[in-house]
Order: structure tokens, then sequence, then C-alpha cells
């Protein structure tokens, strides 16, 4: 096989990958089961920590395939990688605590409630 066919191939992997994770999203997105829907956990359902963890999967994949992080050395890899994962996680806890906190600041002087 070529070098460009090679390659090809290796796009159409990635894409049917991308792909398959983005119809699970957008399935899960339109049905929105009630045991993950309704289940809280760490300040949020388990549908929307499925998602967080889904987009980073494919923001993995794309970095990995199209950024060419497969074929650096493993310590620059590691200094992309990293520093992203902890400031995402960082980023996310903090936008649930807190709007969990706001949630119950203005549960007080509202009359609707949040499900």
């Amino acid at each position: 096989m070529s070098h460009a066919g090679s390659h090809t191939a290796l796009i159409w992997k990635v894409f049917a990958f991308l792909s398959l994770v983005t119809i699970v999203e957008v399935i899960f997105g339109i049905t929105k089961p009630d045991i993950l829907h309704l289940t809280p956990f760490l300040g949020t359902s388990l549908l929307n920590w499925m998602f967080l963890i889904l987009t980073l999967v494919k923001a993995y994949g794309i970095a990995w395939y199209f950024m060419h992080l497969k074929d650096e050395k493993t310590w620059f890899r590691r200094a992309i990688v990293w520093p992203l994962v902890f400031l995402i996680s960082y980023l996310a806890f903090f936008i649930l605590y807190e709007g969990d906190a706001v949630m119950q600041i203005f549960s007080e002087w509202t009359r609707w409630t949040y499900v």
C-alpha cells in the first residue's frame, strides 16, 4: 500500500470512530434515558458526565491523529495533554460546583424548581 493510501485509510478509520462517538452522543441527547438523566453524580447528572467524557475522547482523538501527536515523543505529548486534562477537569469541577451553589441560592427566592 502506498504512503498516501495508508493515510487515506487512517483518515477513514478516525472518521468512523469520531462519527460513532458523535452518533452515540446524539442518540443519548435525544432519548435522555432516565437512569442517566435523573441520577445525580458530583453536581450534575450521569448523562452530563457521559457527554463531557465522550467530548474529551473526541478531542483527544482529533489531537492524536490530525495534530500528529501520535508521532511525537512521549514527553512532548504529555506536555500538551496533561495540562489540558487538568485545566478542563478544574474548569468542569468549578462550573458544576458553583452552578449547584447558585441553584440552591435561587431556589430560596423563586417558586420554580430545577430538575
